[in-house]
């Protein structure tokens, strides 16, 4: 809204007219700062706005400013935020102005698409553009030269807008500015620049009165739009000399009278004369409203709608174009689908005159189209990666163009995800390989052999290897430059991968961990002692030991707030990490949950007895669960999760998608020919289009 101007200060000259409140409403003007100068206490300055943005306001409507009549010398205005009802806005101004008054309008121009236009119309109505910028405006004699600043022309009758208030009755008669796009030869002499409002006999029928007026008519709206040009299918005839005494009466009448005089009326018209009356209503029910809001305003409507209905819109006209193209209006579509800022914004290049190419728009129409690709696009052969021979892949991990995969045959492999060949792979561990971790070309891996190892993924080189476990590390989670390992002897360490150094120690398991969280701040363990523990790793002290499962721990998810664990007791519990209070038990599978993941406030869990399920962690409800005939007919064993869509793996061959919303199947990604004989989908990585 309108910035509040500043303190009258001591400086500049002083004109002895402005000793009267100096009024300056409207919403988002442009900055003024009014310097009043050599004698300031004889200067007052009012603002009024609709909102109170700052203590100096005066909240109020701008067809109702609590001033006296003919208060005021100045009355600077910001129309294009100030309301639709500018007919009455107009005739306030008019109102609270002296005689000779000057009225100023200031607005800002990136608000409008068409400024030159409003300059053109704004000399017609007898104003005069001195300045297209307000940068050095800092004294009241200076703004007081602006007659006119940028804007975009609303539809208002030019008689809505200034002439030169008459002195008196003996005064020379009222110039009457010309309607919008009157030619030169036709236009009738204008008014002076800035001028107040004559209250000659058709200042009541153009401006309406200062007080309250009443409920607008259609005959004003469409006046306002069309003028005397409505009657132009209309035979020329003499009005019937009853025909004001039945308007008389018709205004008298109540709002229900009305309408059933009008409704007996419509039934003793002929269908021409229904026609006619379509023909004049109508177009008043299809005006561009859109067109007439300030673009903060218009982009707010806009963003009620959906993207579908958004890219329909942008076809309407030209004006409409321009804001469906709004960069801003594009994210806010794009964080309600949960697309993420695209790595490489595209530079906004312009698309035609007047049009910025928006690359929010372009992240969501590529998101879209990678949605549909999943649910209808054709599925490429699947490149298969032969290395490992007939060893079992116990651990997984994609990572842009790379996948790295852990067997027990003692090595991990760097695969292309491009071209399908493996281009590294890591010799070093003497056991088999059980976990592992990756980010960007590090990959760090556990194995049977007791040991951690850091490896550079491009060159194949083993960086560090990281010793203290007394048995197998089978969990391991990475964080920054810090990865959380757990063993069978029922420790967590806390290693540097950057120096190989074991910071901490984490010890107070009674049996082997066999899941790991850790977000930086705090570490979460899981076991077979039947307990989940939260950790401080700085003091390696055990915060809260969370007990409730009656069987062994095999999953965990954390995220910063809650934890989420998995049991062989066929249950899930959600815990509160700072109370170590269980909120919710969530009962529905039947066997082990072998693999969880949790995103939000949404949970999506796998179980060894063939079903996924999706859970509201915050009230503990099953919101979906994906079965039915084309459910997995085995165990799931490995799970992933988007915005939009579920993939799941099973020892039954297959890898499923399904719709995360909804719950229904939409298709098999995999379906090995060797499913359920020997063709386990142990372990599955997806990205946005992998």
């Amino acid at each position: 809204m309108g910035t509040d101007p500043d303190p009258p200060r001591q400086g500049g000259p002083w004109n002895s007219k402005y000793r009267s409140p100096l009024p300056v409403p409207g919403p988002s003007c442009p900055p003024l700062s009014l310097q009043l100068s050599r004698k300031p206490q004889q200067a007052e300055v009012h603002c009024f706005d609709l909102v109170p943005l700052s203590p100096r306001v005066t909240v109020c409507d701008m067809a109702k400013v609590p001033l006296a009549a003919e208060a005021v010398d100045v009355a600077v205005f910001c129309l294009a935020l100030m309301g639709t009802n500018l007919q009455e806005i107009l005739g306030e101004a008019n109102r609270v102005l002296k005689l000779g008054g000057t009225l100023l309008v200031a607005e800002v121009a990136s608000r409008f698409e068409d400024t030159r236009a409003f300059l053109r119309a704004m000399t017609q109505l007898g104003f005069k553009t001195v300045s297209k910028e307000l940068k050095g405006f800092t004294c009241l004699d200076d703004l007081l030269h602006v007659k006119g600043i940028t804007t975009r022309i609303l539809e208002l009758n030019s008689q809505r807008m200034t002439c030169r208030r008459c002195p008196g009755p003996e005064g020379p008669p009222r110039a009457s500015p010309a309607p919008l796009g009157d030619s030169e030869d036709r236009r009738a002499p204008v008014a002076q620049p800035g001028k107040k409002l004559c209250k000659g006999s058709d200042y009541g029928r153009t401006l309406g009165p200062c007080t309250p007026s009443p409920t607008t008519t259609f005959g004003d709206l469409r006046n306002a739009k069309v003028g005397q040009a409505r009657r132009r299918h209309i035979p020329p005839v003499a009005p019937p000399p009853e025909l004001q005494d039945w308007l008389r009466t018709f205004q008298r009448w109540s709002g229900p009278e009305k309408l059933l005089a009008l409704d007996e009326l419509i039934d003793r018209c002929e269908p021409a004369q229904i026609k006619y009356m379509m023909q004049v209503i109508e177009p008043q029910f299809q005006r561009d409203f859109i067109s007439l809001l300030p673009k903060e305003l218009a982009l707010y409507v806009l963003s009620f709608l959906e993207p579908r209905d958004l890219l329909r819109a942008a076809q309407t006209c030209r004006y409409w174009r321009v804001l469906a193209e709004d960069n801003l209006l594009w994210r806010e579509k794009c964080r309600e689908e949960g697309i993420e800022e695209p790595l490489h914004l595209r530079k906004r290049r312009l698309l035609s005159p007047g049009f910025m190419y928006s690359p929010w728009k372009f992240a969501f129409l590529r998101q879209h189209r990678i949605d549909m690709n999943w649910r209808s696009g054709e599925l490429r052969p699947p490149k298969v990666l032969k290395g490992h021979d007939d060893h079992v892949i116990t651990c997984l991990q994609f990572c842009g163009n790379r996948i790295v995969s852990g067997s027990d045959d003692n090595t991990l492999k760097v695969w292309s995800a491009v071209t399908g060949e493996c281009v590294q792979t890591l010799v070093g561990h003497t056991g088999g390989v059980w976990s592992s971790q990756m980010r960007d070309s590090i990959v760090i891996s556990g194995s049977t052999d007791r040991t951690l190892k850091v490896w550079n993924a491009d060159s194949g080189e083993c960086v560090h290897t990281l010793y203290g476990h007394t048995s197998t590390v089978r969990c391991m989670h990475l964080h920054g430059n810090r990865v959380v390992s757990g063993s069978r002897d029922a420790t967590l360490r806390l290693w540097d991968i950057e120096t190989g150094q074991c910071l901490h120690v984490l010890m107070g398991h009674v049996a082997a961990v066999r899941c790991v969280q850790y977000d930086g701040n705090k570490v979460v363990s899981g076991a077979y002692d039947y307990t989940v523990k939260v950790w401080d790793p700085e003091s390696e002290s055990c915060t809260h030991t969370l007990q409730g499962h009656t069987n062994r721990v095999y999953s965990l998810q954390f995220d910063g707030t809650h934890i989420v664990s998995g049991s062989l007791d066929t249950s899930i519990r959600v815990w509160d990490v700072e109370s170590g209070n269980c909120l919710h038990t969530l009962m529905g599978h039947q066997s082990l949950t072998s693999g969880m993941e949790l995103r939000d406030n949404i949970l999506v869990s796998g179980n060894a007895d063939s079903t996924v399920k999706i859970w509201d962690i915050k009230t503990g409800q099953c919101l979906q669960t994906l079965q039915g005939p084309s459910k997995h007919q085995s165990a799931v064993t490995c799970l992933q999760f988007s915005s939009k869509f579920v993939v799941t793996s099973s020892d039954d061959g297959t890898v499923k998608l399904w719709d995360l919303k909804t719950g229904e199947f939409v298709r098999n990604l995999v379906a090995l020919e060797s499913g359920g004989s020997g063709g386990v989908v142990w372990r599955i990585r997806a990205s946005n289009t992998k």
